[in-house]
């Protein structure tokens, strides 16, 4: 397999940093986490006229239609540079789904509101059980004529304050997964999102659902079989922030080892230092296996190709070297690295949620393993 980039992908790469670089700096990050929003209107409309917001998606909807590996290069830029807007949630969480699953109406109606940066979606489907299994979907949503009424409640549901529209994870049969993805208009009557309180301030809600009337038509897939649709959201997801996390480790690496050739102890660089280089290049062997390992599930995924253990291996891995990379670049920044004035704790706080995200190590291990025929 070829490991490098294409020309296209080198191209994208350096026009998302750059632009990045000029309009996301930190200090705007931080003045992002104090919004009630969580993003920049302004900002969100200047990334989709980049087209990113349109990216993987057909040009018949007004997309570029390129790539999930594509997708997956940008996906690390933004990670590197801690973009605060509701992309994730609306490209990848929503936008791919309705462009897999969803007929033509629905294709129709909301790509192109997506590709231009209009509407904003998000997904619900956590719940206070926090199980990732069709047990763990107890929110209901009850056939009335033609509507399914929902009612229960949702956790961990990204940008649910400014979303437009929301993918509802409900259940419709007491078959175990007997499940409905749902379109919901997340204006209609009986809403409710109440801001969960991280230490990422990455615009986390729990939304409440009382009595909420959502159309048949707004069932996303087959109705009573949207499991397999949820493991597919989750399988993107998940590789989508490996490519993210990718960034945020590139970043903390480059940044550390920076710091360690400039600052001095006993007249000498702490990088001469024995110590200080094994930590460094432990670092460097950590970003480099997450990044493989990412940029293979998102090219077999690309590619239309089964990437259930390539997935599983990414996730596990970087759940595993996240927090020793950011242990290291800690330990060698000192007490400067866990001064809040440092950028250091941007990273910290946005990669902690990651290891728990959709599903914990354990069971991506489990998964590998009984891939092995252990199981």
């Amino acid at each position: 397999m070829n490991l490098a980039l294409s020309e296209e992908q080198e191209m994208l790469k350096k026009a998302a940093r750059d632009f990045l670089e000029e309009r996301c700096p930190k200090s705007f990050v931080k003045l992002m986490e104090q919004d009630d929003r969580g993003y920049s209107p302004e900002l969100w409309e200047e990334m989709a006229a980049l087209g990113w917001t349109g990216l993987v998606f057909p040009e018949a909807y007004g997309g570029s239609g390129m790539s999930f590996l594509d997708l997956a290069v940008l996906s690390e830029e933004m990670g590197r540079a801690c973009v605060p807007a509701p992309f994730f949630p609306t490209v990848v969480l929503a936008g791919l789904p309705i462009m897999n699953a969803g007929t033509d109406k629905q294709k129709g109606e909301y790509l192109p509101d997506i590709v231009s940066g209009k509407t904003i979606f998000s997904l619900a489907l956590l719940e206070p059980e926090l199980g990732h299994d069709p047990d763990a979907i107890t929110v209901e949503a009850t056939r009335d004529g033609n509507a399914y009424v929902i009612s229960g409640s949702k956790l961990f549901v990204p940008y649910a304050r400014v979303a437009d529209y929301l993918l509802c994870v409900a259940r419709t049969s007491r078959q175990q997964e007997g499940v409905t993805v749902l379109i919901v208009d997340a204006t209609s009557p009986g809403i409710a999102c109440t801001v969960l309180k991280t230490m990422a301030h990455d615009q986390l809600y729990e939304v409440v659902f009382d009595q909420v009337r959502v159309p048949r038509e707004n069932v996303l897939g087959q109705p009573d079989q949207g499991w397999p649709l949820v493991q597919s959201i989750v399988q993107g997801a998940n590789i989508a922030k490996c490519c993210e996390m990718v960034g945020n480790l590139q970043w903390v690496m480059e940044d550390t080892i920076a710091y360690a050739k400039d600052r001095k102890q006993f007249d000498r660089p702490i990088g001469s230092f024995q110590v200080i280089q094994h930590y460094c290049a432990d670092m460097y062997t950590c970003v480099e296996g997450a990044r493989l390992c990412a940029y293979q599930a998102a090219w077999m995924l690309s590619e239309g190709l089964a990437c259930a253990k390539e997935t599983a291996l990414a996730k596990s891995w970087i759940n595993e070297v996240s927090p020793r990379v950011l242990n290291l670049a800690h330990q060698i920044h000192g007490a400067m690295g866990v001064s809040m004035e440092h950028e250091l704790h941007f990273y910290t706080t946005r990669a902690r949620p990651v290891e728990v995200g959709y599903d914990q190590s354990s069971s991506y291990l489990e998964a590998i393993a009984q891939d092995m025929g252990l199981v």
